[in-house]
């Protein structure tokens, strides 16, 4: 009985062993595949870039003006067109550091804007809180126009003083937290929506101006 069942059990072994090969085969031209893939997908990778600003005194206080590159990678451009809201923030802070206390934020000015595409119409939309709704025939003029953001006010929340330096912030980011939740949830598992500029941070005193800070 040991002799006659001891052929099957060597069949398996090899079958076994063979489909384990294979496996392992098809694990390793799907990575190649992915690795082939890799830069493919990193030339249509989007990005912002804060390209020049100024703080500077008007009649009523302080107002600022920011200019900045905004690119969409290929999967925001894809949510664009069928009819995701991208919503963008801007936000400069300026913080008095005190060393015998915590730091205080004594002025700000936070803009959202909203990007759309209305496939009707077959432009794309800006509009936000403090701009007149705009539309655009291409999506590079909406992006230049995105980032071009001139004499926005700034909220003062204490007196600024002439002779006191700040510690100024910057940045300008997507934010995913008003997107729908499927899309929340997708942005975990994808870099594709994690879209911002490097957050600046300097120290300045409030200018003369139209003097450039950055």
């Amino acid at each position: 009985m040991t002799a006659f069942f001891m052929p099957c059990f060597v069949r398996l072994d090899r079958t076994l062993r063979l489909k384990i090969l294979l496996q392992m085969m098809a694990t390793m031209l799907l990575i190649s595949l992915l690795l082939l893939a890799a830069p493919a997908r990193g030339e249509g990778g989007g990005g912002i870039e804060i390209k020049s600003f100024t703080l500077e005194a008007v009649d009523k206080g302080y107002q600022i003006n920011l200019d900045a590159d905004i690119t969409l990678n290929n999967t925001l451009e894809q949510a664009l067109e069928k009819g995701i809201i991208l919503y963008f923030v801007s936000k400069f802070t300026l913080i008095d550091s005190h060393w015998y206390w915590l730091d205080e934020e004594v002025a700000r000015s936070k803009q959202r804007i909203e990007l759309s595409y209305h496939a009707l119409t077959r432009q794309y939309r800006l509009s936000g809180n403090r701009m007149v709704p705009q539309g655009f025939d291409t999506l590079q003029e909406a992006l230049q126009t995105l980032g071009k953001q001139h004499n926005v006010p700034i909220e003062m929340k204490s007196t600024l003083k002439q002779d006191v330096e700040y510690i100024a912030t910057l940045q300008v980011w997507l934010d995913i937290s008003r997107l729908a939740k499927p899309f929340q949830l997708e942005w975990f598992s994808s870099k594709d929506w994690n879209l911002s500029s490097e957050k600046k941070e300097w120290r300045i005193k409030l200018p003369a101006p139209h003097k450039n800070l950055l």
